[in-house]
């Protein structure tokens, strides 16, 4: 993956996502705990690390994907997970319904903390606040868990802003480009395996059986994958991907001329084969591979019908 670029943090590059929430999960057992249910490796997370993961159901399908960051042990151990909102009052209540006799405490920290995260890719500038790289990209720079007092001091870009550059970079967003609740997907459609999301090399966690399946027989047919609109218009987000009167996926998120969508790849590569465009909400578009991602796109060889899972890029 390449490197960040280099810049200097400030309220003007950084922006606060009020739709992020952050949980607490701290005692003796919590690395322990929490490894043995997400879907990432604990081993690699520390104060300097996060992580990218989430919680499964036992069908293998995302229930809630995060950030995960350890805490000194000056500040009394533990981790910070940085997730969605909506979802932590359900994180937490998983959490406590698999802690059994763990020594774990779990803490909603809705109202003292807040997520900030870099609008360009740089630096996020955060004094007294936990800062971290994005796990997923480095282009996508740092994020920092601060005081909620804080936010108007240290963010003043616009979170448009965020979401236009991660759009840019192909990274979909849990809670809007795949969905929580009634409309869950597997982690490699999310392309949680390209992007550091899955171990497949750690012990069992929930839904462990059918991620290392799908990985192993690369059966993942359906992804989200980055398009570009060929005149420069954008869809509606939500609109469908056509092929003549076929739908094939939906149009996720969009900025700047560029999107990304849920597609079924095989049908895609028999689109390309027929000399039939891909039309999203009824514009052309097509896909754009970016370099982080490992598995064959239709029209290149090795392409097989099925979008191989292959395992994600150091």
């Amino acid at each position: 993956m390449p490197d960040a670029t280099p810049m200097t943090g400030s309220p003007a590059t950084t922006a606060h996502l009020p739709d992020r929430s952050v949980l607490k999960v701290a005692g003796p057992d919590a690395r322990h705990f929490l490894d043995g249910l997400l879907s990432n490796d604990l081993d690699l997370v520390s104060t300097e690390v996060a992580g990218y993961g989430a919680l499964l159901t036992p069908q293998g399908k995302v229930i809630v994907d995060f950030f995960i960051i350890a805490l000194p042990d000056e500040d009394g151990g533990g981790f910070l997970i940085d997730v969605a909102r909506a979802m932590l009052p359900d994180l937490a209540r998983r959490l406590m319904l698999y802690k059994l006799r763990a020594k774990i405490v779990v803490e909603d920290l809705t109202d003292t903390a807040a997520v900030i995260a870099s609008v360009n890719g740089g630096a996020v500038d955060a004094d007294g606040g936990i800062v971290f790289t994005d796990p997923r990209h480095a282009g996508m720079g740092q994020r920092a868990i601060i005081d909620a007092a804080d936010v108007a001091t240290l963010a003043g870009a616009a979170k448009d802003g965020y979401h236009a550059h991660r759009i840019g970079l192909g990274m979909p967003a849990g809670g809007g480009d795949f969905g929580y609740g009634g409309q869950l997907c597997f982690p490699h459609e999310a392309l949680m395996d390209q992007l550091g999301g899955v171990s497949f090399s750690k012990g069992c966690y929930v839904g462990q059986e059918v991620v290392s399946r799908m990985q192993h027989r690369g059966t993942a047919r359906t992804r989200i994958v980055p398009i570009v609109f060929l005149d420069g218009l954008r869809a509606e987000e939500g609109s469908p991907v056509t092929v003549g009167e076929r739908i094939i996926g939906n149009v996720l998120s969009t900025a700047n001329g560029r999107g990304l969508a849920m597609l079924r790849l095989d049908k895609v590569a028999d689109a390309m084969a027929a000399g039939e465009p891909l039309l999203g909400g009824g514009l052309p578009i097509r896909l754009d591979k970016p370099a982080f991602i490992s598995f064959h796109f239709p029209g290149e060889p090795g392409f097989g019908g099925a979008a191989a899972a292959e395992p994600a890029m150091p």
